[in-house]
């Protein structure tokens, strides 16, 4: 894709689209990655009704109990991520601010919190498709 004042961009596509796209946003993170958000027009997908209900206990050990047993924990990625950002975090302290290696050191701590950020994402929206797809009434306990 090829943007005015931008450039020559590659793209990975997340999914196809299902329809030619009315209009695109482009944004760019901290991280200075670009993201083309495309608008189409699609018919919404009705899930078949089921029996099924769960209660939820969101917890500090485990990220969530079902009222079956089940237990979720968080993805183990974050920790080792939490443990590099510590590490790139304490350069970034020591720059001046609004010099170049303040900069690069800036885009190192965002690129790893956009890391951060998508592995949390990804995990929410899976563990939330996943709940909702099989029951039918879902409640949390606050």
């Amino acid at each position: 894709m090829y943007l005015a004042k931008i450039g020559k961009l590659k793209i990975v596509w997340s999914r196809e689209l299902p329809a030619a796209p009315s209009s695109v946003t482009v944004i760019k993170d901290s991280a200075h990655r670009y993201f083309l958000s495309f608008v189409v027009e699609i018919q919404p997908e009705i899930l078949p009704k089921t029996d099924n209900s769960v209660g939820i206990d969101l917890g500090i050990k485990t990220f969530a109990t079902f009222s079956d047993g089940t237990k979720i924990d968080a993805p183990k990625p974050l920790k080792k991520r939490i443990k590099k950002l510590r590490k790139l975090s304490k350069p970034l302290s020591h720059k001046t601010k609004g010099s170049k290696r303040y900069e690069k050191a800036r885009v190192r701590v965002a690129k790893l919190h956009a890391k951060l950020k998508d592995t949390r994402t990804d995990f929410l929206h899976k563990l939330s498709t996943k709940i909702i797809r099989e029951n039918q009434t879902i409640v949390l306990e606050v």
